[in-house]
């Protein structure tokens, strides 16, 4: 498994109801373990744990708890002889309400978080998929999350608009896509104010048979190249010439061009749709703005998106798409 498909399975699990039996074999799945692996460590003959819990050899020892004795857990994980004895990567300790886990390698590094928020930590884990990740891969989770959703939001609109993918429009779906990536994170900083909410005006307006979402979106696109302010003053004289519609009339202008000429937006299937409110309900304050251009890049270029897949890795030096 890559890091991507890690990261969507660990987001799966953390989504499921909490199961303390179940957890640990589920957790290793996510991870790439295969179903013969995880059945030997089942049946207890590859388990070496000595405190009740799961030991995979080499990789990591976990055991969950009783409400309120995660700490104490861990620490029983820290001392047990067997941790050490077969070589465990990580220790951790979860009561599906808090999860805590610490790296027995290098320096040592510990997590802490609710369970809930484990899935964007999965970098920290990816040892066990036999990944061998630096503290930038770690530390931009978020950014493999995000980028990897959007990737299959692409892959789908290039199905149901395959005109779209010619070298003739190629460019307008990236100009699309840049356009998106920009609602999504303006919506999160408060960058569009308190009312605008991009995904969510998606959502509730849009048809979820997916058939006017593209009229939605560009509705939404026109309003944001159209001013709000004349000779420095608000003035809604503009858009009231221009006819834009109520609810998106709250959506501010957004300078620099990245919404003028074309609004045209592709046609969304029903899962193309559901993709869209995915990536887009996802918390963007957690990315950096000057990967856009990267993360446009890592989905719109074949060869860059088949290493995304690959090395779960992203292009350096592209051009943020956000207007300055």
């Amino acid at each position: 498994m890559n890091a991507v498909e890690i990261e969507e399975a660990v987001s799966r699990l953390a989504e499921q109801p909490f199961d303390a039996v179940e957890f640990p074999y589920a957790f290793l799945e996510a991870f790439g373990n295969k179903p013969t692996t995880l059945q030997r460590l089942r049946s207890g003959a590859t388990n070496q744990s000595d405190i009740a819990g799961v030991l995979q050899r080499g990789n990591i020892h976990i055991k969950t708890c009783t409400p309120g004795q995660v700490a104490d857990t861990l620490k029983a994980l820290r001392e047990s002889k067997k941790t050490h004895a077969q070589k465990a990567k990580f220790i951790l300790a979860t009561d599906g309400t808090e999860l805590q886990a610490e790296s027995l390698e290098g320096e040592g590094e510990t997590l802490v978080c609710d369970y809930p928020q484990f899935a964007d930590h999965f970098g920290f884990f990816l040892p066990l998929a036999g990944i061998s990740t630096v503290r930038q891969i770690r530390e931009n989770a978020f950014d493999i999350k995000a980028t990897g959703r959007l990737n299959r939001l692409y892959i789908e609109l290039l199905k149901d608009n395959p005109e779209w993918a010619t070298a003739a429009r190629r460019e307008d779906l990236n100009h699309f896509m840049a356009r998106v990536i920009f609602c999504f994170f303006a919506e999160d900083t408060a960058i569009f104010g308190d009312r605008a909410r991009f995904t969510q005006t998606v959502e509730q307006i849009s048809a979820r048979d997916s058939s006017d979402t593209h009229l939605v979106i560009s509705e939404l696109f026109r309003a944001m190249n159209v001013p709000v302010r004349h000779e420095g003053k608000l003035d809604n004289r503009h858009r009231e010439a221009a006819g834009i519609k109520s609810w998106a009339n709250v959506f501010p202008y957004v300078n620099g061009g990245l919404f003028s000429d074309s609004v045209e937006v592709p046609r969304f299937s029903k899962i193309a749709r559901t993709y869209l409110l995915h990536v887009g309900n996802l918390d963007w304050t957690k990315i950096n703005p000057d990967i856009f251009g990267s993360m446009i890049q890592a989905v719109a270029d074949d060869e860059e998106r088949h290493a995304l897949h690959q090395r779960a890795e992203y292009p350096q030096g592209a051009q943020s798409a956000v207007p300055r």
